[in-house]
């Protein structure tokens, strides 16, 4: 069934999304298509407006009494209040009040609404300003579905809805905010195999499956046009890499034809891009190597103050920056604005996953989800910065080589297993490779070079230095310390966790 505010099946989300004003004067097009009903004999108007869309709650459960109050007065309160919110109404001076409310049961235990609201002015309105406020409200109501705020303003209101039983009031809210950052007429191929559910993760990754994707059939009409394409993608449309294009972007563009919307319309920013690059160069840049992050932004900020860091130096984060700790938002979107490179870990691909598996349509997890809130409520840029993490980095420069986990030794880097590399943490005497953790058996001492490991990942042995492995997990999320290898140097930087964020739970062997 179709899930998420403002789409009933992808194929016809454009026909259920759209929200326009209904005329009834229908030769009147200076009202932007607004509609003007006398509402008396004095110079005043009601402006009508029509919304649809597919929430994935049974019309049984919307309907029943809850508190005393009637299924119909909380809908119409939840909605009345997330459409005022969404574009602002009372700011133009109009109330909004649902006018009619039709729900119909739709494929999968879902209920399709079709909504009919009068925007009233709070205070008599001339013609030319209801023509004014028309044309606002018109563009506000374009770009809140456009952007995603009319589903968030929606999942607010109804948050707030105390009549409803906790589990209905989730379940609604759930479903508004499920669409909230699917703006884009997006499908995914199912039987890729990043969303392969064989694939086998931590033994402590969360106890909930991500489901298959539903199947939908594609064409080049609808292929996928998540960020950067689909992983593995190595051609990258130009709008994927600067801001203002269609998908979003990362970067300014200060070429000579994109330069009038960059900063500063492209007459400062190449200057300051210039000094900054000349004083890196004359300080000499180094790479600041930093270990499992886990939301601790605080601890993270906190470290690139102890590592002197500066404009030019180049950050390379080992792999699970999210998940567990206080704040994963913030330090994806501050390793982004830094220009922060780095390599993906588990936490950080099951958030890919989930994203994915978003994009496709799939059912939200029945029991709350980590990985699933994130990848719900990162931004595009952000998921975009998250997309282009690859399973390694290697620099000749530094002899040096980047990972979440790990590799296995006698195996060129092209042919090492993805999934080991962001989940291993043991090889044993019979060559068998585990994520699990055996104290005596590490598969840094069995790398033998010629180039440097750096790798995150083992929160159980903490700092790890062998001759060309240096493990930096020293279990910031559970208390204990966040850790950095500046180099070329290889000089150790770390700073104590302000408390512990997630309890630690690992089972040792031998």
């Amino acid at each position: 069934g179709a899930r998420g505010f403002g789409k009933d099946r992808k194929k016809n989300r454009k026909k259920n999304s759209h929200i326009d004003f209904m005329p009834s004067d229908p030769g009147t097009e200076t009202m932007n298509r607004a509609a003007r009903r006398l509402s008396s004999k004095q110079d005043s108007v009601t402006l009508g407006g029509e919304l649809k869309f597919t929430l994935g709650v049974t019309c049984a459960e919307l309907e029943a009494e809850h508190e005393g109050d009637s299924s119909s007065h909380i809908l119409r309160r939840v909605l009345s209040k997330g459409i005022s919110n969404a574009i602002k109404a009372e700011s133009l001076g109009f109330d909004v009040v649902i006018a009619k409310l039709l729900l119909n049961e739709g494929d999968g235990g879902t209920t399709e609404f079709n909504v009919e609201f009068n925007m009233t002015p709070q205070e008599n309105m001339k013609y030319g300003e209801v023509e004014w406020a028309a044309k606002k409200i018109n563009s506000a109501l374009a770009q809140a579905m456009d952007d995603g705020d009319m589903a968030l303003s929606m999942g607010a209101a109804a948050k707030l809805e105390t009549a409803w039983p906790d589990r209905v009031r989730d379940r609604v809210v759930g479903e508004f905010l499920f669409d909230a950052e699917d703006d884009d007429d997006d499908t995914i191929d199912d039987e890729d195999d990043t969303l392969d559910d064989e694939d086998d993760f931590e033994a402590q990754r969360e106890q909930v499956d991500i489901p298959k994707s539903k199947e939908t059939k594609t064409n080049a009409a609808d292929e996928f046009d998540g960020p950067f394409g689909m992983p593995g993608d190595t051609i990258y449309a130009r709008d994927d890499i600067f801001l203002g294009g269609g998908n979003g972007g990362v970067f300014a563009d200060y070429s000579e034809s994109g330069k009038l919307s960059a900063p500063f319309k492209g007459e400062l920013g190449p200057l300051v891009v210039d000094a900054a690059l000349q004083r890196a160069i004359e300080r000499q840049p180094r790479v600041i190597a930093i270990g499992d992050v886990h939301g601790c932004i605080d601890e993270l900020q906190a470290l690139l103050r102890r590592c002197d860091y500066r404009p030019g130096d180049l950050i390379v984060f080992l792999g699970d920056l999210v998940s567990k700790g206080p704040d994963s938002l913030a330090v994806v979107q501050m390793a982004r604005e830094l220009g922060a490179i780095g390599v993906r870990g588990n936490h950080d691909f099951e958030v890919i996953r989930w994203h994915q598996a978003i994009k496709s349509g799939a059912d939200p997890p029945v029991i709350g989800s980590e990985h699933y809130r994130i990848a719900s409520s990162l931004s595009k840029s952000d998921l975009r910065w998250m997309y282009s993490l690859p399973w390694y980095l290697s620099s000749k420069e530094l002899n040096a080589l980047f990972v979440h986990a790990g590799f296995v030794s006698g195996i060129r880097l092209g042919k090492q297993n993805p999934r080991l590399m962001m989940n291993m943490r043991s090889i044993l005497p019979d060559g068998t490779v585990t994520s699990k953790f055996f104290n005596n058996w590490p598969w840094a001492r069995l790398w033998d070079g010629p180039q440097t490991v750096l790798f995150g990942h083992d929160a159980d042995r903490g700092l790890q230095q062998y001759e060309h492995a240096i493990g930096l997990d020293t279990g910031c999320v559970y208390g204990g310390r966040l850790t950095a290898c500046i180099l070329p140097e290889k000089r150790l930087v770390s700073v104590n966790a302000k408390r512990e964020y997630f309890q630690y739970r690992r089972k040792h062997f031998d």
